[in-house]
């Protein structure tokens, strides 16, 4: 066989081909001169407002443009601009705050104020969402009051090691990990947040670098750039901050995408597809469509929907998912067997939970200690000897059982009963739930295919 016919039978792409779809890809996310040009005009006519109403309030204060849009690592249509206001760190924290939001509101006029650790003003201007934040000057991040004083750090560092070929990178990097669903670091996607990105490119040196490496880990996965070896942190990823050993950057970032970068990482590595780089919006799901999939997986979903709280999503997030664990615990515990379970939310929130069994016996088996632990024995065999209500007791190998009547036999029984309430619930959750929820059960959650259709398609179809 020739050298020519040997390669038209390899299915390994050639590098020409990875390096054809980044091309497209940057040219496609790359900002181009106008933007840029927009965009550096508004910061800088911002940036400026900002340093005359701080300067006014404390002459020591300075002004920093920070985040993506500062390091050159933003993606075209982006449209944040995060500046931050720096004071000196022997100033008090409340007057921070006052001095915080009296130059937000003279840096954006229109703007409004929002609360993180500490509250700070928000606006729009041009199309560019824009946020005004305060922060103590420091030294060192380990010096920090709140978690916002390390961010200018950030930018120090970040500026110092991205030339113009990693800063291209990680915007192809960024678009894929929006592309696979594992960009942000909300905690409702609890994914790869733009300094862990930077700092991900930054250590492997590139985009194709970086997941060639993230193909083959094995987690934990730990990357100490500044190795500095002090910390120890139960994650599947670890990146200690380069600005402050006791930090993991990765903290917030999931098992399940670590494992998604893992695995598109992989295929496009094989195959070298630029729709990985396109996010997936799926279309709503209908009802027949539901009806379908519930006819062929033979399982009956369990659905509680409420009206969500009134929390910013960071807030919400974490509750729904300790509401679903203590009610899919509680579900479990009385024998329905969960299958899977999920939990979403807008204005209405929801927690679904596919179930193997809806319906129980109406007794259960209830075994005791075994009969020559005396004491225990004898406590056991009187609560039950005179109940007309259980069978039993009687051995059962070298034991006394019972069968005694089941207190719930259906799922919808229990999931409508008080006894809901005594699952491990988030607090917000439970006060809703506590005003009013329905119970839906079986094919009765079409109801949800208007609001929810995208949802449900991803939950029923799932993707990696």
């Amino acid at each position: 066989m020739s050298e020519e016919d040997a390669a038209s039978d390899d299915p390994t792409p050639r590098n020409d081909d990875l390096e054809s779809v980044v091309a497209t890809i940057h040219e496609r996310i790359e900002p181009d001169a106008d933007e840029r040009e927009h965009l550096r005009a508004v910061a800088d006519r911002l940036v400026d407002r900002a340093e005359d109403a701080a300067t006014e309030r404390c002459e020591d204060a300075d002004v920093l443009q920070v985040g993506s849009t500062a390091r050159d690592t933003w993606i075209s249509g982006d449209r944040d601009i995060d500046i931050f206001v720096r004071f000196p760190p022997d100033l008090e924290r409340e007057r921070l705050e006052r001095y915080g939001l009296e130059v937000g509101h003279a840096t954006l006029p229109e703007g409004h104020e929002e609360y993180a650790e500490h509250p700070y003003v928000k606006g729009c201007v041009e199309g560019f969402d824009i946020d005004v934040v305060p922060c103590f000057r420091l030294e060192s991040a380990t010096e920090i009051r709140s978690a916002v004083d390390r961010t200018p750090f950030h930018t120090q560092y970040l500026e110092a090691r991205l030339d113009d070929d990693l800063a291209a990178d990680v915007r192809l990097t960024k678009q894929f990990l929006k592309g696979i669903g594992a960009y942000g670091s909300d905690l409702r996607t609890r994914g790869f947040s733009g300094y862990l990105t930077e700092l991900l490119v930054c250590e492997y040196g590139g985009f194709r670098e970086l997941l060639e490496a993230a193909s083959n880990w094995h987690p934990p996965v730990e990357l100490d750039p500044e190795s500095h070896g002090q910390e120890t942190f139960d994650d599947p990823l670890v990146v200690i901050d380069p600005t402050d050993p006791e930090r993991n950057v990765a903290a917030v970032c999931s098992a399940d995408n670590v494992a998604r970068l893992q695995h598109y990482a992989r295929e496009f590595l094989e195959e070298r597809d630029t729709e990985v780089f396109e996010p997936n919006d799926p279309d709503p799901l209908t009802k027949n469509e539901l009806r379908e999939h519930l006819e062929r997986r033979g399982t009956i979903p369990v659905v509680i929907r409420f009206d969500a709280p009134d929390l910013v999503e960071d807030q919400l997030y974490p509750q729904l998912r300790k509401s679903l664990e203590g009610i899919t615990t509680g579900l479990d515990d009385r024998g329905f067997d969960v299958f899977r379970a999920t939990a979403f939310a807008d204005e209405t929130a929801v927690v679904l939970a596919e179930l193997a069994i809806a319906e129980r016996p109406a007794v259960e088996r209830h075994e005791g200690p075994p009969v020559h632990v005396q004491g225990h024995a004898e406590d056991f065999y009187g609560a039950y000897a005179d109940d007309p209500d259980a069978y039993g007791p009687f051995i059962g190998g070298d034991r006394y059982v019972t069968e005694r009547p089941r207190e719930f036999t259906t799922a919808r029984a229990f999931l409508e009963s008080d006894r809901l309430f005594d699952v491990g619930l988030g607090a917000h959750v439970e006060t809703a739930l506590a005003d009013e929820y329905e119970v839906l059960v079986g094919d009765e959650i079409a109801a949800l295919c208007e609001a929810f259709g995208s949802e449900l398609r991803r939950y029923f179809e799932p993707r990696p």
